[in-house]
């Protein structure tokens, strides 16, 4: 198949098949006559498995080390389980981060008296803090 028939059935950008190739995630493909690009199934399975590593959020380098352990199908599972453990700790770390800062704009709406912006809460909150005790 062509690049642009791989990038379609994987819902991937051209481009980024290009990065891929061009980072060492993808295996150049062979060529046709033509000089174009011919991907097979393998490019397709190593495509849709990249996309999907990406889709939960693993990082490009945790993508390629996934991609070397699963090339070797009789080594153990235990550095897979540990890279996807370390980057479900990141996700909740992410997400411990972002409940705070809910919290936190909830706490500054729910300050709003929805007067004129010269007396708004949001505003004010936004604005720089300066220390009372600066002599």
């Amino acid at each position: 198949m062509k690049i642009g028939e791989l990038a379609s059935a994987t819902a991937t950008k051209v481009e980024t098949v290009r990065y891929y190739e061009k980072i060492g995630l993808l295996p150049p493909p062979a060529r046709t006559s033509g000089n174009y690009r011919a991907y097979g199934s393998e490019h397709l399975a190593r495509l849709s498995f990249i996309r999907r590593a990406r889709d939960l959020g693993f990082t490009l380098e945790a993508v390629r080390e996934l991609l070397t352990l699963s090339d070797d199908k009789a080594q153990s599972c235990e550095a897979v389980d540990g890279i996807a453990r370390v980057h479900l700790t990141e996700i909740d770390r992410k997400v411990t981060d972002l409940t705070a800062l809910r919290n936190e704009l909830d706490r500054v709406i729910g300050s709003c008296r929805h007067g004129t912006v010269a007396d708004c809460k949001i505003i004010e909150t936004l604005g720089p803090r300066v220390r009372a005790n600066i002599v």
